[in-house]
C-alpha cells in the first residue's frame, strides 16, 4: 500500500487540472514548445501523481499485486511518455481537437497516475535506473533540438525548438546534480 496524501492533494490536483484545461491558459502553454513541453506536460504528469494518492485503499491494495516494485507502472509510464516525446505527437495536439483530448486525458493517467502508484514502491535500483534514463533522455533531445538544422515540430519556428534544446539540457544537469548530492549527501530513499 502506497503512504496517502494530504487530504487537499485530490482538490489540488483538481484545480491544477482545470487550470490547465482554460483556453486562455491552454493558448499560452501551447504557444511556445518549451512551455508545452517543460511546462504543460511536466503539470498534467503532476496532476496524475497527486492523484495516485486518493485512490480508495482498496483499489490500491488490488493494484499493488500487479505493480510489485513499481516496474509495472514505470513501464506504463515510460512508454506514454516516449509517446509525448515525438514532434509529431506535440504538433498534433495544436491542430487536433482530439489529440489535444488524448493529451489531457493520456498524460495524467498514463504517466502521472502509474508514477505515483510506482514511485514509492520502487526500490533504490529502479529508482536509479527511472533517474539515469530521464537524464539521458534530457541530454538527448535537448542535444537533438539544439543542433537539427530543420524544425522538427511544424508548429513551432527553429530558434523555439534551440530554446527548448537549451532549458532540456539545463534540467537534465539539474536533475543530475540533484541525485549526485542525494547520493552523496542525502538518503535517496527518500526522494
Amino acid at each position: 500500500m502506497i503512504a496517502r496524501w494530504p487530504r487537499p492533494a485530490p482538490m489540488i490536483a483538481t484545480l491544477l487540472y482545470a487550470t490547465l484545461l482554460l483556453p486562455p491558459v491552454r493558448a499560452w502553454l501551447e504557444a511556445s514548445m518549451t512551455l508545452q513541453m517543460l511546462v504543460q506536460i511536466p503539470l498534467l504528469i503532476g496532476v496524475g501523481y497527486l492523484l495516485a494518492g486518493a485512490l480508495p485503499a482498496r483499489l490500491d491494495a488490488s493494484l499493488a499485486r500487479w505493480n510489485e516494485h513499481g516496474i509495472t507502472s514505470l513501464v506504463l509510464a515510460t512508454l506514454a511518455g516516449m509517446f509525448w516525446m515525438l514532434p509529431r505527437s506535440l504538433d498534433a495536439t495544436i491542430g487536433e481537437p482530439w489529440m489535444a483530448l488524448a493529451k489531457f486525458i493520456s498524460v495524467p493517467l498514463l504517466i502521472g497516475l502509474p508514477l505515483g502508484l510506482g514511485w514509492p514502491r520502487m526500490g533504490f535500483v529502479v529508482r536509479g535506473v527511472f533517474l539515469l534514463e530521464l537524464i539521458a533522455t534530457f541530454f538527448r533531445l535537448g542535444w537533438l533540438y539544439l543542433v537539427s538544422p530543420v524544425r522538427l515540430c511544424n508548429n513551432y519556428l527553429l530558434d523555439d525548438q534551440q530554446r527548448a534544446g537549451e532549458a532540456m539540457l539545463v534540467i537534465g544537469g539539474l536533475i543530475l546534480a540533484g541525485v549526485v548530492a542525494k547520493l552523496l549527501w542525502g538518503r535517496f530513499d527518500r526522494l
